[in-house]
């Protein structure tokens, strides 16, 4: 009977956790197709596409593309000018490098300007694409919820908060004149490490144990990047892309190493903590010897996978810039130099924190063990 009503009491309570999220999903859909009165920027539904133009353009390297221009007519959806008719044109090529192609449906933000004979004349500045980023939002949390169920709710918190503390951290540099960013995102790191672990580990002592190896694996590899860094003068490191930045750009580039390397190391040291415990809960007697050589072996297996995703996660963003180069005809060893220094300096040091981390959270977690052991 006992068993029945908690059966009960769960499946009510997926049903009405079920509930809640297709009434959320429902409010938010509509939200976001109703929402232009609340942006202060001009927002133009397009209605119909006049003509389209062509014309083939050839740049000083024979690169071919072809550029097309879309004569528009759309309404305004809000401010002083809602309701009225309004002329528009939209210049795209073919590679699509700068703006998209409309369709009639489509809203755009526009820059509106009224002409003396009333008509409106309005400027593209960027396509309205809330719709989109809501459905592929919910699209992420439906599929992490089906598949990670409690911990994939408790994930899904864990990352609202993780955006929240980064962003308002990155503020807080920006509004202080004399912050220290790394100073900033190392408190970040350590408030980010705690929540995380504890949102999809729980309370436990495995948690603690990976707690622990995440922070130690991680500004160790931090002191180590530092002092290589300065050992070698930072020689090879290209900042120009952090030129148009009024602060040092060496701090920055320290704070994106620490955050970046966080989500591997943390992995890292929760699937050893997670690993090795599950092998002493199975077995209290289990020796000290056979959970190193166990620990030896989880880490050689996601060591070199977790490497090659840190490496291709950084390498990958630099790929339009990279073939932006070499279209140019800029030479190899300048191009590489540009565009690479900095993503493979941050991807060899988040390698090294990966390596640091397993036999940290091998000794860190076998301590946690054992401790566990004397308690009992």
């Amino acid at each position: 009977m006992n068993l029945k009503k908690y059966c009960y009491r769960l499946s009510k309570g997926k049903l009405v956790m079920f509930t809640f999220l297709i009434i959320l999903f429902i409010g938010s859909i509509i939200f976001v197709n109703n929402n232009d009165r609340f942006y202060n920027r001009s927002i133009v539904e397009v209605t119909s596409i006049a003509q389209v133009d062509e014309r083939e353009v050839v740049d000083q390297r024979q690169n071919r593309d072809i550029v097309f221009r879309q004569y528009l007519t759309g309404v305004v959806k809000n401010g002083p000018f809602k309701g009225q008719s309004i002329q528009l044109s939209n210049e795209y090529s073919q590679s699509r490098a700068y703006h998209p192609e409309l369709s009639v449906g489509h809203a755009v933000f526009v820059g509106i300007e009224e002409q003396e004979n009333g008509a409106l004349f309005g400027e593209i500045t960027e396509i309205k694409r809330d719709q989109v980023l809501v459905l592929v939002g919910w699209l992420f949390i439906f599929t992490l919820l089906i598949v990670g169920r409690k911990q994939g709710l408790f994930a899904i918190i864990s990352l609202v908060l993780n955006t929240v503390i980064i962003v308002y951290t990155i503020h807080q540099f920006a509004a202080t004149a004399n912050a220290e960013l790394l100073l900033l995102m190392s408190f970040a790191v350590v408030v980010i490490t705690i929540l995380s672990i504890f949102f999809v580990s729980g309370f436990h002592v495995r948690t603690y144990a990976a707690i622990l190896s995440t922070l130690i694996g991680t500004f160790a590899l931090l002191g180590i990047a530092i002092a290589v860094l300065e050992l070698t003068g930072e020689q090879g490191l290209r900042f120009e892309e952090m030129a148009f930045l009024s602060r040092p750009p060496h701090a920055i580039f320290m704070a994106g190493v620490l955050i970046g390397a966080l989500g591997a190391v943390m992995d890292i040291g929760v699937s050893m903590a997670s690993s090795l415990f599950a092998l002493y809960e199975q077995n209290n007697q289990i020796s000290v010897k056979a959970l190193i050589e166990s620990g030896r072996e989880i880490g050689k297996d996601i060591m070199g996978t977790m490497t090659n995703i840190l490496f291709f996660a950084y390498v990958s963003g630099t790929i339009p810039s990279l073939l932006l180069y070499f279209l140019n005809g800029a030479p190899l060893g300048f191009t590489l130099s540009m565009n690479l220094s900095l993503e493979i300096t941050r991807a060899l040091a988040g390698s090294i924190g990966i390596v640091l981390t397993i036999p940290i959270g091998l000794v860190t977690t076998i301590l946690m063990i054992e401790w566990k052991r004397r308690k009992l």
